[in-house]
């Protein structure tokens, strides 16, 4: 029999409830589930031939909190009652988090107690079940004891693809269908009305507003462009869908479908009445767009830089304010961590000599263009004025929070010879978590490791049979904003002269209280507005001209695109070296960095569809909707445009090391996002690494080490805290509140500035009052040392441009807070350089002034010494003030990790680590 499947709530945007309701008591709860269980069917095992692997035992992998991502109706309320788990859906959660505690003494041999085998195949007597889906013949699923991963192998392609939709569904029907709602705009009506879901929802309707016929378009589109691949790709798509919808019908009338789908209103858990509707091909990308729009879009806060802009030269006067402006934009800073770090230099996106057709926007004109219309209930209330704030703020904003790290050494310095990895994706925590594994064997691919769930027709990031890969967020610009001149009223533009209207689209949603969702009813009507340049964001005027900014992404209309490049990476008559496998990864149009080792070679290529601009416009800012600042041949029908060439994306093959954790690329080569200075949390991972390399004979064990001790050091402490006290202390500290403060944080630093805990499992930071007196002074800090010097309004636009900060314990990015990935966007750069400069270091790239006490070195530390009083004197529940999981003042709960329930299965917390979600440990010991 098929596996039984399980989950609850949603994204922290995007979650029902925490708890079920009350009247689930536990004595009625038994008697339904006593109703609701049947036996489950042990199949029958099965050896596994693995000749194909050349790995040699030495690859692994490791994804929390566990394969299995289905429960039942009875699974989840057992779960809810008494706290019971179903099998797979949290074994590797502990392992997974026993790292944190236990890296310090890691060895080769030891590995695969964090991590587990990723070898191809299982052995027969780890077999756990062997079943053929639907009674097929050309293809079966068999899941290995330790994990229940399926291993799907298929004798025929669409045998084998049916067998990968069939698993899917096995373990994410559930959170697959919650994604396609997403979407297409509708997760309100078909999950619930709650605040978070509705900021969800709008979140990516403003970006993708797509109607069934644009979802239908973008496939014809890649089908049609790619010749026999692109085929194989529609071929392969259609197989897929086969085996989810056979999964759908079998369980449907089997009764063990997630019980989410009775907890929300779709099925009678009695009669059984009620759809779940089967999935079809623009479902796919439908959630494509959710996926590329959180992990590989670039791009975007033109608008917002703009403002900043005109308030820097407010401030300093044309000339100066611009100087300004661009020494806290950090484009190109000299001391920024490279991945590409032998010189090379790919220019991107750098600021032109003479900038042509900017139009900026006359100061205080500028609105955000409302998404929500006719809203009624809770689509009205302040919960849901607050949801939709921040969801407008997420989807205009640059800062794109994709995460992920990579560690790579050239064989040439491990002890073996062969190249190591250590690297993944960071996609946040959830339960059931976003990525699934599996092993997919068949005709033209052979591959495992990680997709996006409904989205596993490949595997996306993973091992071939003998070579590897996996990627992190690039973020270099494919986004750009347009200011279309508006004509006869605020709907109609001008597109080449041409009065032209604008298309409306929109989406209306209802919804009313589920046992999962008790939300009261509403319901509202998401409107965009799109012209050839893309969706409306902003209204303005440009020299009294009233406009309308739009945002036009390289990707929008081309979710569906990068299927070729995944297909390409799973094919093992494709990729056979580190230059076929810059060729598949330059097949994807999202923005990633991708990372490749074999047993003799490494490489990295940069990918995404970078247009090519207009000579004369800056990225940076918005520009006149008109021909002549165009991407080069765009077409808006398709929105097709001229890209550069592979040769211009920073790319390398058996650099010595590679290290990633969302930094700068390489030399000139521009990110959209601001923070790519001489502090970023990718100096913590080529710190270790280049101590690695330099002394030679890198292991496995030794990788991981350096990437397990980046994950839990406070990025502040370890490269920003040494200046701050150089500063403190450059006279005697004779306050005593101080005085202490200094001594617990110099004691805190020299101890390697860490937040682990005293012991596995105590729930206590050792060093805990530094760590807390640091949370507490570095947000009073910043704004003591540049707001006098920025001014209000300044300072202000800068912050909007950039976040002050992001400890573990801050809410930040589409999760919220307890989402584990931390220090990706905030000040420490621009402190760092001031802190320099005020003590008489040399500083290349300085901010264009001193700051700190305006360039005082006595006015500095008085004024950090004031700071650090206040922040010791701030008491650890205003610190962490508590939230619905952790009470006011548990440090360490604040920091926790959190498996956010987008069903209705619920995990333990765990401690912090700053690492990838899903993650590799990789070292090839042969090669066809």
């Amino acid at each position: 029999m098929p596996r039984r499947t399980r989950h609850h709530a949603l994204f922290d945007k995007l979650r029902t409830p925490r708890k079920l309701p009350g009247f689930l008591k536990a004595a009625s709860v038994c008697v339904l589930i006593a109703g609701l269980l049947s036996p489950l069917v042990q199949g029958t095992p099965a050896a596994a031939a693995a000749s194909n692997d050349y790995c040699g035992g030495q690859c692994s992998d490791i994804l929390p909190p566990g394969e299995n991502g289905n429960a039942t109706l009875a699974q989840v309320l057992l779960n809810q009652v008494f706290g019971t788990q179903p099998d797979h859906a949290e074994d590797q959660l502990g392992p997974y988090n026993n790292l944190a505690t236990g890296y310090s003494t890691l060895t080769d041999a030891k590995i695969n107690t964090f991590f587990n085998d990723s070898s191809f195949g299982v052995a027969s007597d780890q077999v756990a079940s062997t079943e053929s889906p639907a009674g097929r013949s050309d293809v079966t699923i068999v899941r290995d004891k330790k994990t229940g991963v399926p291993h799907i192998t298929g004798t025929t392609r669409y045998g084998t693809e049916f067998g990968a939709g069939y698993a899917a569904a096995e373990d994410r029907l559930w959170l697959m269908d919650v994604f396609r709602h997403v979407g297409r705009g509708q997760l309100t009506t078909f999950a619930g009305g709650a605040a978070s879901n509705q900021g969800l929802e709008q979140e990516f309707y403003r970006n993708a507003p797509y109607s069934e016929a644009d979802l239908q378009a973008q496939i014809d589109n890649a089908v049609a462009n790619n010749g026999a691949r692109g085929q194989q790709a529609l071929a392969d798509a259609n197989a897929y869908l086969a085996g989810i919808n056979s999964y759908i019908d079998a369980s449907d009338s089997g009764r063990y479908f997630p019980g989410e789908y009775v907890l929300t209103g779709h099925k009678d858990s009695i009669t059984n009445a009620g759809t779940i509707d089967h999935f079809k091909i623009t479902d796919l990308v439908a959630l494509a767009s959710v996926i590329g729009t959180l992990f590989g879009s670039g791009g975007g806060g033109e608008v917002n830089n703009a403002i900043s802009l005109l308030a820097a030269q407010e401030k300093y006067g044309v000339t100066e304010g611009t100087k300004v402006w661009e020494s806290f934009r950090e484009r190109n800073d000299p001391e920024a961590a490279l991945t590409v770090h032998n010189g090379e230099s790919f220019p991107y996106g750098t600021k032109p000599d003479n900038p042509q057709g900017e139009a900026l926007p006359d100061a205080g004109t500028v609105t955000t263009e409302p998404l929500v219309y006719n809203a009624t209930g809770t689509g009205a209330d302040q919960s849901a004025s607050a949801a939709s704030a921040a969801a407008t703020a997420t989807a205009l904003s640059s800062a794109k929070r994709g995460m992920s790290n990579a560690l790579v050494v050239s064989g040439k310095y491990t002890a073996s010879g062969h190249p190591i990895a250590v690297f993944g994706p960071q996609t946040g925590y959830f339960a059931p978590q976003l990525l699934m594994l599996q092993e997919i064997q068949g005709p033209g691919i052979s591959a495992r490791g990680a997709s996006f769930a409904g989205l596993s027709m490949y595997v996306e990031l993973g091992r071939g049979q003998d070579y590897a890969w996996s990627a992190t967020t690039s973020g270099q610009d494919i986004i750009d904003s347009y200011a279309v001149e508006l004509c006869q009223d605020d709907y109609h533009y001008l597109y080449h002269g041409t009065c032209t209207a604008m298309d409306e689209v929109e989406q209306a949603n209802s919804w009313k209280p589920t046992t999962a969702d008790g939300t009261a009813a509403g319901s509202y009507t998401m409107k965009v507005w799109k012209t050839k340049y893309g969706p409306v964001e902003y209204r303005a005027t440009v020299g009294g001209k009233k406009v309308a900014y739009t945002t036009l992404r390289s990707s929008y209309m081309h979710e569906a695109d990068s299927i070729i490049g995944f297909q390409m990476l799973n094919d093992p008559d494709y990729v056979k070296s580190p230059q076929t496998f810059q060729s598949a990864v330059q097949h994807i149009n999202f923005t990633f960095n991708w990372f490749y080792a074999d047993s003799s070679h490494t490489a990295y290529y940069n990918s995404g569809n970078n247009p090519v601009r207009a000579s004369g416009v800056d990225p940076e800012f918005p520009v006149w909707g008109q021909a002549a600042y165009e991407w080069q041949n765009w077409d808006p029908t398709t929105n097709t445009a001229d890209y550069t060439p592979a040769s211009a994306h920073p790319n390398s093959i058996d650099q010595d090391y590679y290290i990633s954790w969302n930094n700068k690329q390489a030399l000139n080569y521009t990110t959209a996002s601001w923070g790519d200075g001489s502090v970023h949390r990718g100096n913590l991972l080529n710190d270790r690494v280049k101590k690695l390399v330099a002394a030679g004979g890198v292991t496995r064990s030794a990788l991981v080490k350096a990437m397990a001790d980046a994950s839990l050091t406070d990025l502040r402490a370890e490269d920003v805290l040494p200046d701050l006290l150089k500063v403190v202390n450059s006279s005697t500290v004779t306050d005593s509140t101080a005085a202490a403060a200094v001594t617990k944080l110099q004691t805190w630093l020299t101890a390697g500035g860490k937040r682990t805990e005293t012991s596995a499992g105590s729930k206590t930071y050792a060093n805990a009052d530094a760590i807390r007196i640091l949370d507490a002074w570095w947000p009073l800090l910043v704004k003591a040392e540049f707001q006098p010097g920025l001014g209000d309004d300044l300072y202000t636009a800068f912050t909007n441009n950039l976040y002050i900060d992001e400890t573990p314990s801050a809410a930040h990015g589409p999760t919220g807070s307890h989402a584990g990935s931390s220090f990706q966007y905030g000040w420490w750069s621009y402190v760092d350089k001031d802190m320099r400069s005020v003590l008489g270091q040399t500083v290349s790239g300085p901010l264009a002034e001193q700051y700190c006490g305006g360039g005082s070195l006595s006015a500095c530390r008085d004024i950090l010494i004031s700071t650090l009083k206040t922040a010791a004197g701030t008491s650890a529940s205003t610190v962490y003030p508590g939230d619905s999981l952790c009470s006011a003042g548990d440090q360490w709960c604040a920091d926790s990790i959190v498996q956010r329930t987008l069903g209705g299965i619920k995990h333990y917390n765990i401690s912090w680590q700053n690492r990838p979600t899903f993650q590799q440990v990789v070292e090839f010991t042969s090669h066809r």
